[in-house]
């Protein structure tokens, strides 16, 4: 019989492990996974990139789950979270961990990339291993932005407004930036359906495509090793991935398990009151890893505003994607690199100082920590209350009149759209902003109601209540919903 016919050793297995490899290759497959060499053997420094994909993994478990529950619009979103926090078995906990995931992510990846820096491990034809890097680095900090304002409720709504209009600052194309992000002028169940659609299909999709080009890119290239090898041609015993690496990398996600698990039991994710738009005295503040930007933010206004929003950031970012290409010479221990050191303790220093200035500003300032006290007081005391469905009989009923006549729904559209109901409710109910709209008809004919809308009284504009100018069919819908408001 002919050597090169008879059938290797693997294939000569039995049972469902043989009868599942002779159709997959699945031994093939995990030699390739496990053997992978290590120049200079196993260490902890490379533990992150199997930390980063394990809280990737956890991440898009815990999104599906509560993605099950939300209901992306401006009249439902709060309460379906609030319903999930309160209600859900569990629920507190599994939005507490995707909610601290992120940070995680966000703490894994930047030690990732340091240690990458740190090493010289984008050194040796690993240039576009170093830029994706980078761009999954920009993608993970869009995801934890656009999840930030799902939950919408003050905290998400004021740190997002400010947001998007920080993006409102970019010369030239600030505008329509702004607008492409909330759908419009004003945000409401538009922002929060595109924020929605980025944060659960848009970005993960690149991220999934991005890692999976990560690992070719990684394993194409192979592991840099300790500083003290050469990055084009590996001098030092190699040492296979598994057992000692997988091993390592496994105590790395136990922690973070462990870790998170702890702090989502002993401190759950708060959910304040739901978002409204017309509060004055709510003070925004973003997410730890947003402080820097948001102090920076506060140095540049008017036309020196395309440097320090524009110019600045964009040069920075450049030079970041091309270390790989400024940096050709085969040194990479730190001590002898002492440019790409300064460079690095600058940038940190930058970054930590400006968000230790933020925290400074507000600890000193005693208006803003009296009211930070009272945000955080509301976020505690509704997070005590129980839940509460959030359609009241009246606006059912309103919801019904809407429904049944064709142009009434047209303005129930109309009066989301233009964000009506974030003063005078779902259904115009009627809020603590402004009153409730209910058998307005009674009192005001459609012509008045028109000139009202147009021209509102000089107490209607203290209220905050902007003129409303709309096309002539538009406002003929707006008014008809008003008027079935009975």
């Amino acid at each position: 019989m002919d050597k090169s016919n008879r059938p290797s050793p693997h294939n000569l297995q039995t049972g469902f492990r043989g009868w599942l490899n002779r159709r997959t290759g699945i031994d093939a497959l995990l030699r390739t996974a496990l053997d992978e060499p290590i120049p200079g053997g196993a260490r902890l420094a490379y533990i992150f990139g199997s930390g980063l994909l394990f809280i990737f993994l956890s991440q898009i478990i815990t999104g599906v789950f509560l993605a099950l529950y939300y209901v992306p619009s401006a009249d439902h979103a709060h309460t379906t979270v609030a319903y999930i926090t309160k209600s859900v078995t569990a629920g507190s906990f599994l939005r507490s961990l995707h909610a601290y995931g992120a940070s995680a992510m966000v703490i894994v990846l930047l030690l990732h990339l340091s240690q990458t820096y740190l090493f010289g491990a984008y050194k040796g034809r690993r240039e576009l291993l170093w830029l994706s890097g980078c761009v999954l680095f920009g993608l993970v900090l869009a995801m934890a932005f656009t999840g930030y304002l799902l939950p919408w409720d003050q905290r998400a709504y004021f740190a997002t407004a400010v947001g998007t209009n920080a993006v409102g600052e970019i010369p030239w194309i600030g505008e329509s930036l702004t607008r492409l992000m909330r759908g419009g002028t004003q945000m409401g169940t538009l922002t929060i359906s595109r924020f929605f659609v980025a944060h659960v299909f848009l970005i993960p999709a690149c991220i999934f495509a991005l890692i999976g080009s990560h690992v070719f890119l990684f394993r194409k290239a192979g592991a840099a090793g300790p500083v003290t090898e050469n990055p084009y041609k590996p001098e030092q015993k190699s040492e296979p991935f598994y057992p000692r690496q997988i091993l390592m990398d496994l105590s790395l996600t136990a922690l973070l398990i462990v870790g998170l698990g702890i702090l989502c039991f002993l401190v759950p994710m708060p959910l304040g009151p739901a978002a409204n738009a017309a509060d004055p005295q709510y003070i925004p503040r973003p997410e730890w890893y947003y402080l820097p930007i948001f102090q920076w933010l506060k140095y540049w206004h008017g036309a020196a505003s395309v440097v320090g929003i524009l110019i600045i950031p964009m040069v920075l970012a450049l030079a970041v994607l091309a270390v790989p290409f400024l940096d050709r010479s085969i040194e990479r221990r730190p001590w002898k690199r002492p440019v790409a050191m300064g460079a690095y303790a600058f940038v940190l220093f930058a970054l930590v100082g400006l968000g230790l200035r933020s925290q400074y500003q507000d600890q000193h300032d005693p208006g803003v920590v009296q009211q930070l006290a009272k945000q955080k007081m509301e976020e505690e005391e509704y997070m005590h209350k129980p839940f509460e469905p959030e359609l009241s009989s009246a606006s059912l009923a309103a919801a019904n009149v809407a429904l049944a006549d064709p142009e009434a729904a047209k303005g129930e559209t109309i009066f989301k759209a233009q964000s009506c109901n974030a003063c005078h409710g779902d259904g115009g109910v009627g809020t603590a902003a402004a009153p409730a709209l209910v058998g307005i008809s009674a009192k005001f004919s459609s012509d008045r109601i028109a000139m009202l809308l147009h021209h509102p009284t000089v107490k209607m504009t203290a209220g905050g209540m902007p003129a409303v100018n709309l096309p002539a069919d538009d406002l003929k819908a707006l008014i008809a919903y008003l008027e079935s408001l009975k």
